[in-house]
């Protein structure tokens, strides 16, 4: 008689420092059911580091840990391989804590694709950025409700999520998402989500820079792609730019993401406009 999976403890270190010119990996640990890649960049490309989910979807009871570090003076882009599935759950929840630590000078790329709800999952998911002087960051999340393709959407489970920005120790930005109990009604609420199939929110932290000489520009690449069932907004708050998105459309929701992530990176980074090819696989 087969036991039932009671869960894993994943976990992914990933460490970067800069040596001999040269941002190179310097740290690696990896516990199942967590991989990490290392696809060869582009020109012009920091290191990239893409985290794999082995078992292919997250269940109930699972635990997952990962945590970068990037020294003075490196930089790193930090991805999935593939969109995040949590399965539906009869009880247990799937815990996931991410934690990135920016050195002096250094900048980091969080940028993994779309976290698809079953319904029914449980989630909690907490992610501390914790940013050195002079450091840069760009990144944030998509959120899927439900698997739309079949018509399922996110209607009960959990979901709790939470943000937190440090600069030099101080909590500089909070955020926190609570979905429980009727889900259904709370993302048909126009007052809340308004029916979106999926939510996004992107963060950046320039490198001394005053934020809100980008919240101009990335309002109007938001706006480009503004239409019926997509709306977006953009704000500087605590040294960050944070950007949000509410679509009906999951892949409408992940171009717009994708749009302006290539647009700040060009701008606040010094990067190309373009997502490294493993965003588009």
């Amino acid at each position: 008689m087969t036991q039932a999976r009671t869960g894993v403890h994943g976990a992914a270190e990933i460490g970067f420092a800069r040596r001999n010119g040269a941002s190179r990996l310097i740290h690696l640990y990896e516990r199942d059911p967590l991989r990490v890649l290392f696809p060869l960049p582009e020109a012009g490309e920091p290191p990239q580091a893409a985290i794999v989910t082995t078992s292919g979807a997250l269940v109930a009871g699972d635990h997952i840990n990962v945590a970068v570090t990037v020294g003075d003076g490196a930089a790193a882009h930090v991805t999935a391989a593939a969109a995040e599935k949590i399965y539906r759950s009869l009880g247990p929840t799937t815990e996931v804590r991410q934690s990135l630590t920016v050195g002096d000078s250094a900048s980091i790329e969080f940028l993994p694709p779309e976290t698809i709800l079953f319904d029914g999952a449980r989630l909690r998911r907490s992610t501390v950025i914790n940013l050195g002087p002079n450091a840069a960051f760009l990144g944030g999340g998509i959120v899927v409700c439900g698997r739309r393709a079949r018509g399922e959407r996110f209607t009960h489970g959990l979901l709790h999520e939470t943000w937190e920005v440090r600069r030099g120790g101080s909590l500089v930005w909070g955020d926190a998402l609570h979905l429980d109990g009727d889900i259904a009604a709370i993302i048909d609420n126009s007052a809340c989500f308004d029916g979106a199939a999926g939510f996004a929110t992107l963060i950046l932290a320039p490198a001394g820079e005053d934020p809100q000489k980008f919240v101009g520009a990335a309002r109007a690449v938001q706006a480009i792609m503004t239409a019926p069932g997509l709306s977006a907004g953009a704000t500087s708050v605590g040294g960050l730019l944070v950007a949000r998105w509410l679509a009906g459309d999951a892949m409408r929701l992940r171009r717009a993401y994708a749009d302006l992530a290539c647009h700040l990176r060009a701008e606040a980074l010094g990067l190309p406009r373009r997502m490294p090819r493993i965003w588009h696989v």
